[in-house]
């Protein structure tokens, strides 16, 4: 089983063009209604245009907050950088770097930063599992 998550966006091709640049990812369908992004791990990240109703009508309402109570997560091996990359995007910060757990053994014991994408989206970047301070891994 593949996670395919699908949001939807105001502007798909400068969505994935921040995506890209964010994540490192390419595309693999390119257009202003729908783009698929990948990585060398396969499908990273599905944008819709919120008007497109294709075949399937439509998929949200644009009047509402989006992704209200979801969390996009990322795990990146290069966190540093991507920490990097998303000041250079100008992302809104809504929790800084920091630890997770914040002191002690347990949890993920991998570094964050919760940013929110051009739509509204909160993003986790996440370093893997077991890489911030120390010998201690999951």
């Amino acid at each position: 089983m593949r996670s395919q998550p699908l949001i939807c966006v105001r502007d798909v091709e400068a969505s994935s063009r921040w995506y890209q640049r964010l994540l490192g990812c390419q595309s693999e369908h390119g257009g202003p209604q729908y783009e698929r992004l990948v990585s060398p791990s396969g499908l990273l990240l599905q944008l819709h245009h919120w008007d497109v109703t294709h075949h399937h009508g439509p998929i949200g309402d644009p009047k509402l907050a989006p992704g209200n109570g979801v969390l996009l997560w990322f795990e990146v091996s290069d966190f540093d950088d991507a920490v990097v990359r998303a000041a250079e995007l100008r992302a809104e910060v809504v929790l800084p770097r920091h630890r997770n757990p914040p002191d002690g053994d347990g949890g993920p014991n991998h570094w964050e930063i919760w940013l929110r994408d051009p739509d509204g989206y909160t993003l986790v970047l996440s370093s893997p599992d077991g890489s911030a301070d120390g010998d201690w891994k999951p």
